[in-house]
């Protein structure tokens, strides 16, 4: 069900030679590029037009707009089961709690006497917010997206989510239900790389087929009229498929992006203490996402390994999803890879820079704190991945494809920008303008100089 790769007798190698040796999924998104493009350039030109048309060939649904009506917004919270109402609240509440202590301040440094950088942070203006809506319903990535966007100071926040055939067109309702919760109004049924490049280009000004140039469309069910436009955003975020990947990296310069999602990943890194039942149980809740999702167990102790692969056998054959996570777990991108101990357990996982690692160790808070490369790191026996996922109060927008070696997973950070504000007086220049001129000059670049020069009756010394 799940391969071996046995890494113990010699000593590891370092670098990409290790990287290489480890479990990956497939996941080329250069060549989804090509597949994106002309969606991408056709919502660019046709606007509301193009999502309609791509709403009925990827998503098998007809719809006559794309903005979801605020009344349907209303509805789906109104209708929402009150156990997942107070489950969305709580994690709500908790996200708010740890992003909250994530806001900057301004912050101003006096460099010399009348000289002062004061560094500003700055929400960015507008954020488009994707929620995938394939093989799963993801109102929790509503929460992950929204909460920091919020605590940051975002003031436009737009959720783009596929529309659904079950549900008359329309994102499903617990996703509507969990904007309602947010206080987010704007909410547009578009999937995959046409929302991205919705976000990107806008569709303000742009009608549905057969009314081009309508900004508005009338919504019989709810009896009631909205804009179906959507304004540009300067960020886009939120986790998505290959062709949303490839969106964002198509179009990524005249938008802002958080990352290229890849499939989901779990490590866990083990020793004898650790029990294979939770170990198992983990790396199942991860598989479970996608075919192409990654479960990865490092241990040093073979009888946990085989232990685990039991375990596996067993959960597997009654979980809900057993076909999905059978095929992610013998995929090429799930092993157990076997080290002579948690040292070289610890290069491992460092190298393979995973999404969620799991420490499940003796002195599993001393393990954990050795770690360079992660996502989010979960601590013993009592932090699984699943509690990330909803309501530790972590944010589960993270790192992929060992891209968690050089990037942070979504935080208020990511809606901030700093800038540097530089303020000084004609003292505090006269006094370096001598440095600023040398340095220019030696630059071959006289003019930077000029540039002080003519505020002062100034020349080089010569020597």
């Amino acid at each position: 069900m799940i391969s071996r790769i046995d890494l113990r007798g010699d000593a590891l190698p370092e670098g990409a030679a290790l990287r290489d040796l480890l479990p990956r999924a497939e996941f080329d998104v250069e060549a989804a590029l090509e597949r994106v493009r002309p969606i991408c350039e056709d919502v660019r030109h046709r606007g509301t037009a193009a999502l309609i048309h791509y709403a009925q060939r990827f998503d098998g649904v007809t719809i006559d707009r794309v903005r979801v009506p605020a009344a349907a917004i209303d509805r789906a919270l109104a209708e929402l089961d009150p156990a997942v109402r107070a489950a969305l609240e709580e994690s709500i509440r908790r996200a708010r709690i740890v992003h909250r202590e994530q806001r900057r301040t301004d912050h101003t440094t006096q460099v010399v006497p009348g000289g002062t950088v004061t560094e500003r942070w700055v929400p960015v203006e507008r954020v488009g917010l994707y929620v995938p809506g394939g093989l799963a319903v993801y109102p929790s990535s509503v929460i992950m997206n929204v909460v920091p966007a919020q605590e940051a100071g975002v003031e436009g926040i737009a959720v783009s989510s596929p529309p659904q055939k079950e549900f008359g067109g329309l994102p499903h309702p617990t996703i509507l239900a969990a904007c309602a919760l947010l206080g987010v109004d704007e909410v547009h049924a578009a999937g995959g790389a046409q929302a991205i490049a919705m976000f990107a280009y806008g569709t303000a000004g742009t009608g549905a087929v057969g009314s081009a140039g309508s900004t508005g469309s009338t919504d019989a069910a709810d009896g009631a009229e909205a804009p179906d436009g959507c304004l540009p955003v300067n960020l886009v975020t939120g986790p998505g498929n290959i062709y949303v990947a490839a969106a964002k990296r198509l179009l990524k310069g005249r938008i802002g992006i958080d990352a290229e999602a890849g499939p989901t990943e779990i490590a866990v890194l083990a020793d004898a203490s650790a029990d294979p039942v939770h170990v198992a149980a983990d790396l199942i809740s991860q598989a479970e996402h996608d075919t192409l999702a990654a479960a990865v167990l490092v241990t040093d102790s073979l009888p946990l390994a085989e232990a685990v692969e039991a375990q596996l056998k067993t959960q597997v054959a009654d979980t809900r999803h057993r076909e999905r996570v059978t095929e992610a777990l013998a995929g090429r991108q799930s092993a157990i890879v076997l080290v002579d101990g948690i040292d070289e357990g610890l290069k491992v996982v460092d190298a393979y820079g995973a999404e969620h690692l799991e420490i499940q160790t003796e002195n599993a808070a001393a393990v954990a704190a050795r770690v360079r490369n992660a996502g989010a790191v979960f601590v013993g026996t009592y932090a699984p991945v699943s509690l990330g996922d909803y309501c530790a109060g972590s944010n589960h927008v993270l790192p992929t494809g060992g891209c968690a070696c050089h990037s942070s997973g979504l935080s208020v950070q990511s809606f901030l920008r700093g800038i540097h504000v530089v303020d000084y007086t004609r003292e505090a220049l006269a006094e370096v303008t001598h440095h600023v001129v040398t340095l220019a000059d030696a630059e071959d670049l006289p003019a930077h100089g000029d540039a002080l020069r003519a505020r002062f009756d100034w020349t080089v010394p010569t020597q």
